[in-house]
């Protein structure tokens, strides 16, 4: 039952994937594994001759004769196994001056034992093995198992992809193949074109800056939420300059092992080095890039931080008049350590923000190019639709109302098909299917006419799209969508008071016609909360607190998507802030319900035509709210 005004974070996926030449996988025999097979055969064949050796110089004796040596005491020692008695005599070899070696197989009997021991002679019990079978058992199996183990782990991690032991190796990025991206290929965010153009001015002519005394930055990082396009952003700028472009994401420089990431860095910087002019790009540079020492909520890490270490030495030290430009991206700029900031390293930051109305339709006409659109498309009322959607989320609503209107048989892509896509990202996919009992869609029906009704009223009220009672997603049952006539980044209080007002619009109307509330407004009611408690406590819209703020705020996330707050203020100021917050609710509840009492036929029959149709649009709402009914005292003093 939420009133739709989402404003939806993204991610990358709208950009072409950036891939990285592989050289030419080599055959197994050039690979290290074949090497160590061979080595390890060469260890077995060895063994076994060794052992064919050895047994040679045993001299076979007869059972009795053994027997006999036992009795003159000249059996030194001897080891007694099932099939076969071995050992030495004390009788010394003519020819080799070495303690005669014996072999022989035993006619058993109980007494044997008794009588090695009787004449003294040292003896060892053993079951009979096969060499054979004791040396891969006992060695081959289980190393083999330690070897595979290892292998696999290693996998894995990413830290042994070229083969055995190839962990402390440089890693190779070789520049991107990919069809080169331009700005043509880039729509929105005019201002950080602007701001890169310089940069693919000094990568074509690194002399034009220079003669000046002049030097281009270091480094280049890129800021903004995900899903913008920072990295697009990046392959557009090495398109525009024709110059190799290095990706590499910030994760691939750790490792299990120190000194992994460090050795990247390194072979990193070596071939831009050689490929000059270029582009080197770490995309998420906050894998790598966290502050040090940062206390027990960031961590320590050896081998990110000498990662890190690496690439700041490497900066520090980087002649810039090598035509290298190092750009990075990140969303979360906040966390950063400072001396990978400071001016020398990345010492320009360029904002890649959300777009505005009309970047989000030149977006919207960039991802269109590839679609069949019907001729009642209109992308500047989808861009409208879209309020704080990123690049990656209108491509994605391109491409959901494409699969819409395929799955709809539709010979081209309607504006029906962008309509639903919208809703789909926005609220879930419809659950037709869903079954409400007419209790719960009665109630529904008049919560989202309560808000609608509301929403046209007052006098800041952004004008209603759509209003739906389909359920959608794990738990919405309905929704009524609102579009802002223009794009607006400062609102008034008045215009706060409304919002206010039109959230808890469901509530009253639930109360008025129903007898009694449901727990569909919960999330209006903590919507309206926060609304109220902001005006209070950041907006200094208060006149018992006056014009002051009330508790610090620590951001945790890039543009304030979550906020730590701390408390600054005593307790007495606490109880006033809570009056405030309640007094604020009550009036937007007071308004709500004197218009809703006043105009209960208009809500009454919206109810009515929203609970047939189930869906009904701004036009029809107009048409209903449009009557002869005469205007209210309570209309005109609001």
């Amino acid at each position: 039952m939420n009133k739709n005004n989402f404003s939806l974070g993204g991610s990358d996926d709208n950009r072409p994937k950036i891939e990285i030449n592989k050289s030419t996988k080599p055959r197994f025999w050039q690979s290290p594994n074949f090497t160590l097979i061979m080595y390890l055969l060469f260890i077995f064949f060895s063994f076994q001759l060794w052992q064919g050796y050895q047994e040679t110089k045993r001299e076979e004796i007869p059972y009795s004769q053994f027997l006999q040596y036992v009795k003159e005491r000249k059996v030194a020692e001897a080891v007694v196994t099932d099939k076969l008695i071995t050992g030495t005599l004390t009788v010394k070899d003519e020819r080799t001056k070495q303690p005669k070696r014996f072999l022989t197989v035993p006619l058993w009997h109980s007494d044997i034992a008794k009588t090695l021991e009787k004449q003294g002679v040292k003896f060892t019990v053993r079951q009979s093995s096969n060499w054979l079978s004791n040396f891969l058992f006992n060695w081959v199996l289980p190393f083999g198992l330690l070897f595979l183990l290892w292998g696999w782990m290693a996998k894995s991690m990413g830290g042994m992809s070229k083969g055995f032991l190839n962990i402390g190796n440089k890693v190779h990025i070789h520049p991107d193949s990919l069809p080169k991206v331009t700005f043509d290929d880039v729509a929105g965010a005019e201002e950080a074109k602007q701001e890169l153009k310089e940069t693919i001015d000094f990568l074509k002519d690194p002399a034009r800056i220079q003669r000046l005394g002049g030097r281009m930055p270091k480094g280049i990082l890129l800021v903004g939420p995900p899903g913008t396009g920072k990295t697009l952003m990046a392959r557009a700028v090495a398109g525009e300059a024709g110059v190799p472009f290095f990706n590499i994401s910030g994760s691939e420089f750790i490792e299990m092992f120190v000194g992994v990431g460090a050795a990247r860095v390194r072979e990193m910087f070596e071939q831009a080095r050689e490929k000059a002019p270029c582009i080197i790009f770490i995309d998420e540079l906050d894998a790598i890039g966290r502050a040090r020492g940062a206390g027990p909520v960031m961590g320590g890490h050896d081998e990110r931080e000498q990662t890190l270490n690496q690439l700041l030495t490497e900066m520090d030290g980087f002649d810039p008049s090598t035509g290298v430009v190092v750009m990075a991206a990140t969303n979360r700029p906040e966390i950063l350590d400072k001396a990978l900031m400071r001016a020398g390293r990345f010492d320009r930051q360029i904002v890649v923000d959300k777009p505005d109305l009309e970047a989000r339709e030149q977006i919207l006409r960039l991802h269109a190019r590839k679609l069949k659109l019907a001729d009642d498309v209109d992308l500047k009322v989808v861009a409208q639709r879209t309020p704080g959607f990123v690049g990656a989320d209108l491509e994605n609503i391109c491409n959901e109302a494409a699969i819409g209107a395929v799955r709809e048989n539709h010979d081209s892509v309607t504006m029906k098909d962008f309509e639903a896509a919208i809703d789909r990202v926005i609220a879930g996919p419809e659950k037709k299917h869903r079954a409400i009992n007419p209790e719960e869609k009665h109630r529904v029906a008049y919560h989202e006419s309560g808000h609608t009704l509301v929403a046209e009223t007052v006098p800041t009220g952004e004008p209603v799209h759509k209003v739906s009672i389909i359920p959608r997603g794990v738990a919405a049952l309905g929704y009524t969508l609102q579009l802002p006539v223009t794009e607006k980044f400062l609102s008034t209080e008045q215009e706060l008071k409304d919002q206010i007002a039109i959230l808890l619009g469901g509530r009253v109307s639930e109360e008025i016609v129903l007898g009694d509330i449901s727990s569909g407004a919960s999330n209006d009611l903590e919507r309206a909360s926060e609304i109220a408690r902001a005006m209070v406590t950041q907006m200094g819209m208060s006149k018992k607190l006056g014009p002051l703020t009330w508790g610090k705020r620590r951001q945790l996330q890039y543009l304030g998507v979550q906020e730590e707050e701390e408390r600054n203020y005593s307790d007495e100021t606490a109880r006033l802030i809570d009056e405030e917050v309640r007094a604020l609710v009550e009036e937007g509840q007071q308004r709500a319900r004197e218009i809703l009492t006043s105009k209960r036929a208009l809500l009454d029959r919206l109810a009515a035509l929203l609970e047939e149709k189930e869906v009904i649009s701004g036009e029809e709402v107009k048409q209903v709210i449009g009557s002869t009914e005469p205007v209210t005292e309570v209309e005109k003093s609001y």
